[in-house]
């Protein structure tokens, strides 16, 4: 088969491989019709994490060609969805709804090519919502629930010493008020679906980008899109001086944190789902000053698909502008390239 192969740092290519075998009861195997370019997997090609040579890519839209004899709400012919990380269902940690932290849980790697083998099907797949093109339902597997959670543990830790504390099922239910101040801290791809989901939850919404040519892009999303040079007075305008209830950090960048550290209220949330690997150093007088409340870490998208399924839908028609480029695996060379150096933003790989 066909897939995007990680040869080295800044190097992929589109190479024959083999394709995957079922190596447990509870796999499937999938025959992938489209693939995203995510944000993370940009950690790899700039050498950040050194797995060695691999098949690139996570986010996964396809139908089931084969299945595990333990496999049993799935069968072959299911047109699916796939997370990008896994989750078995049943363990400690899934039972509280923190599947991002499943003891079997890693983040998938395969998926950019033909076929993708893909375990635990019965706790991982979700079946293809058919209503929805291909290409937006990829938003799914990936950064459209990590925008969601980020900006719902945001939410969540301002609220927790509410007088009437609410739960999912009232963010379900549509019982949670809008209310207070955000930022988002990165307009990439993550960035813009964390946008449409604080507007959800946020009744103003901020958001900033070295890169000046995403901010029209995160206004389209609901935000108030500006430089960093003139973010500190709007928000300290629109809060009285305080600064911002709650900032959404999704770059993975120490920089970005402790932006996100500066432009915090008192007793203000940060919420990061950037994938931070690397050391950075945080300025400890300034929690210890403001009492920040904080969360970091990996997405939990069983736990969050519904509710960015919802952000989805209620905003279908902005976000099938939302993938720029739809290309053959091919072009992985120069897409790679291009997003690398923040010239595009979401890339989706089509299957022939």
């Amino acid at each position: 088969m066909k897939a995007v192969v990680l040869k080295r740092a800044g190097v992929v290519a589109a190479e024959e491989v083999p394709i995957p075998r079922l190596k447990a009861d509870t796999d499937v195997l999938i025959k992938v019709h489209v693939a995203g370019l995510c944000g993370s997997d940009l950690h790899y090609y700039r050498g950040d994490a050194d797995d060695g040579s691999f098949v690139m890519g996570h986010e996964v839209v396809g139908t089931i060609v084969e299945a595990g004899s333990e496999v049993k709400q799935f069968q072959v012919g299911d047109h699916v969805i796939s997370p990008f990380s896994v989750s078995c269902g049943s363990c400690f940690y899934c039972d509280k709804g923190y599947t991002s932290r499943c003891t079997s849980n890693f983040c998938l790697t395969g998926g950019q090519a033909e076929f993708f083998r893909l375990p635990l099907a019965d706790s991982m797949l979700f079946p293809f919502p058919e209503e929805l093109p291909e290409d937006v339902a990829l938003l799914m597997t990936d950064i459209l629930p990590t925008g969601y959670s980020c900006a719902y543990n945001a939410r969540r830790l301002l609220d927790e010493d509410a007088d009437a504390p609410w739960s999912l099922a009232d963010l379900k239910a549509g019982r949670v008020e809008r209310k207070g101040v955000a930022i988002v801290i990165g307009c990439g791809p993550v960035g813009l679906c964390a946008i449409s989901s604080a507007t959800t939850l946020f009744e103003t919404v901020f958001a900033t980008d070295l890169n000046a040519s995403r901010l029209a892009v995160a206004e389209k999303h609901g935000a108030i899109a500006l430089s960093a040079s003139e973010l500190k007075d709007a928000v300290l305008a629109a809060t009285d001086g305080r600064g911002a209830d709650a900032v959404l950090e999704v770059v993975g960048h120490g920089s970005a944190l402790n932006a996100a550290f500066e432009y915090v209220r008192p007793y203000g949330a940060v919420s990061s789902v950037g994938v931070h690997n690397l050391k950075f150093e945080i300025d400890g007088d300034t929690l210890y000053s403001k009492n920040v409340r904080m969360q970091f870490g990996r997405c939990s998208v069983r736990t969050f698909f519904p509710l960015a399924l919802d952000v989805l839908k209620n905003n279908l028609e902005l976000f099938k502008s939302f993938v720029e480029h739809k290309v053959g695996i091919e072009e992985a060379e120069e897409y790679y390239k291009l997003f690398n150096e923040g010239k595009i933003n979401k890339t989706v790989f089509v299957m022939d």
